[in-house]
Parts: structure tokens; C-alpha cells; sequence
């Protein structure tokens, strides 16, 4: 039976692009300030990473790309002292095959876990016995464990019921979920469930949005892969020791401030986020077309506020 990743706040890191050439379309990989971002994640109490998710523009690297970035994580990570730093490695693909192929690369490269995003192209015509077969088909092929990555709304509105998760939880190589969506009754059936394939040693439930923290750990959730940590990462960890510590009146002031700033990725997507860490932190990047990195002044100045006092609660 796989062990899940351990519970805390993992990063869905953004890749970064430098500027290409004048006559080259596609931007290349930005390795350097990858790596800088890495460290600084880890260093200020990140529990692990996922490399190549939505906010990462998975669907627009080229194999080659995938390989290089998790190889050179990879080997940063040790060099720096994380020897065996959490590293989940995401996967978008429709097909069978595709997917185990990316989940084989991820692994060379040295990735532990897959985050496998639901096939949602033929979502009208779906059924969930097709889902169960579908992962079981993965699963039963993946040289890694693999966490299924339940985000309808970049899947075609595609949703698995709390039973399908439950039939899946008993494969010995499905290890827990990332759920990307506002259904907490969802996150309450699977992360309170009493059936033994769904207990927390086996099964580990994260929500994909930081403003759920609290609910969600209170339900029994392991924790969250949360894109604002990418740019307060200290404020995200501190949120959720305050509610594992019982902290309940900073946590809930905390989590309110965290929910605010949780729209600037919500609602602008990785172009928010790169936005936030080029203004916040300084890292740089460029998005890979059709994405095009930037706000305006004026739609900045939306969220200076809330940033303000993110920024503050990071440096205590």
C-alpha cells in the first residue's frame, strides 16, 4: 500500500520563462529563478511541492521540459540539504498511455507522487464507473503513487461523487485527492470517512484553496496545495499551525485574510500569481502563450491592500 504525502502546505508552483529571443515564440524555462523560488518555499516551512499542475502551465511544457525542470528540482533540493523533499509531479493528459508515459518521465526525474488531473474532454458522455476504470487502469501501471486531482472547472465541469473516491481509495497505489473546489460536503465525506481504505494513513485529503483551510482541516483534510503560499508562504504555514494548535482566534482572524487574498489567484489564475511574485517577492517570469504575464495599474491597485497586510503577517 503507497504512503499519501504528508500532511502540511504544499506550493503549486508556477514555471518560470525568461524572455525569449526576438524570434522564437516560446519562452524557455527560467531554471535559475525556479530554483531560487524552491529554496525559498522550502525554507520557510513548505512541506512539499507540486511541479507541473494547472498553475504551473503544465499543458503548454513539451515533455523535454518536464524532464529537465523535476530533474534540476530534483538535484537543487538535495544540493541545498532537502535530500528527500516532497515532490509531486502533475499530469493532464486525456489518455491511458500518455498518462503512465509522463508518469514514468516524472519518475526518472525523481518525482514521488503524481497528481493525475481528471480526463474531462468527453465529460457529457462520462460515467463514473468510466472514471473508476480509467484510474484503476493508471493506477494499476504507475511506477508512482498517484493523488487524483479533482478540478472541474479546467476539466470540462467534470465531477467524481464522494462514492467514486471511496471505490478508488482501496487501490493499493491511489494515495489521496486534491480537491479544487468550493463542495465542502465533498471534502467532509472524504476527509471524515470511517472506512478503513479512506484512513488518514492511507488516504490523504488536501483542498486546493487556501480560504477552505480551516473547514477543511477541522473535517480531518491533511492540508492544502494553495497558490498564494507561493508568494506568503510563512502565512499560509502559520494559518495552518494555528488551527492544528487549536488556536482558534488567530486562526479564524488569519483565515480571513487569507481568503481575501486568495481572490488575486482565483480570479486571475497564474497570471495573478506570477503577478504577485514579481511585485511581493521579485521573481520574474514570463507566461507561455495563449497566457500573456501582467496586470495593469489599475487592476493591481484592486489588491494592494489585502497584499499589504499578507506582507505583514509574513514578516513576523
Amino acid at each position: 500500500m503507497a504512503s499519501p504525502p504528508p500532511p502540511g502546505i504544499y506550493v503549486p508552483v508556477p514555471t518560470f520563462f525568461s524572455k525569449p529571443p526576438s524570434n522564437e515564440p516560446t519562452p524557455p524555462l527560467d531554471l535559475a529563478t525556479q530554483t531560487k523560488h524552491a529554496l525559498h518555499l522550502a525554507k520557510n516551512g513548505i512541506r512539499g511541492l507540486v511541479l507541473l499542475g494547472s498553475t504551473g502551465e503544465a499543458v503548454a511544457l513539451t515533455e523535454d521540459d518536464r524532464r529537465s525542470l523535476i530533474t534540476h528540482i530534483r538535484q537543487e533540493m538535495y544540493g541545498a540539504g532537502y535530500k528527500d523533499y516532497p515532490l509531486i509531479a502533475g499530469t493532464a493528459s486525456q489518455g491511458v498511455g500518455d498518462t503512465l508515459k509522463l508518469l514514468q518521465l516524472s519518475k526518472e526525474a525523481g518525482a514521488q507522487w503524481g497528481l493525475v488531473l481528471a480526463p474531462g474532454f468527453f465529460a457529457t458522455c462520462i460515467t463514473q464507473q468510466g472514471l473508476i476504470d480509467w484510474y484503476t487502469a493508471v493506477a494499476d501501471h504507475s511506477p508512482l503513487p498517484i493523488l487524483i486531482y479533482h478540478y472541474p472547472a479546467v476539466s470540462n465541469s467534470l465531477s467524481l461523487t464522494a462514492s467514486t473516491f471511496t471505490s478508488l481509495s482501496a487501490h493499493p497505489n491511489i494515495c489521496g485527492a486534491k480537491l479544487s473546489h468550493g463542495d465542502l460536503s465533498l471534502h467532509s465525506q472524504l476527509a471524515s470517512s470511517t472506512i478503513h481504505s479512506m484512513s488518514h494513513d492511507k488516504f490523504a485529503t488536501f483542498t486546493g484553496l487556501g480560504q477552505q483551510l480551516l473547514p477543511v482541516l477541522m473535517v480531518g483534510g491533511s492540508g492544502a496545495i494553495d497558490g498564494l503560499a507561493a508568494i506568503f508562504p510563512r502565512t499560509v504555514v502559520k494559518l495552518y499551525e494555528y488551527i492544528k494548535a487549536g488556536e482558534w482566534e488567530q486562526a479564524r482572524k488569519l483565515q480571513e485574510v487569507v481568503a481575501r487574498g486568495e481572490g488575486l489567484v482565483v480570479g486571475h489564475g497564474v497570471v495573478g500569481a506570477k503577478e504577485g511574485l514579481r511585485r511581493i517577492l521579485g521573481f520574474d517570469s514570463e507566461c507561455r502563450l495563449p497566457l500573456k504575464a501582467g496586470m495593469s495599474e489599475d487592476a493591481w491597485r484592486d489588491w494592494e491592500e489585502v497584499m499589504g497586510e499578507l506582507g505583514e503577517v509574513e514578516k513576523t
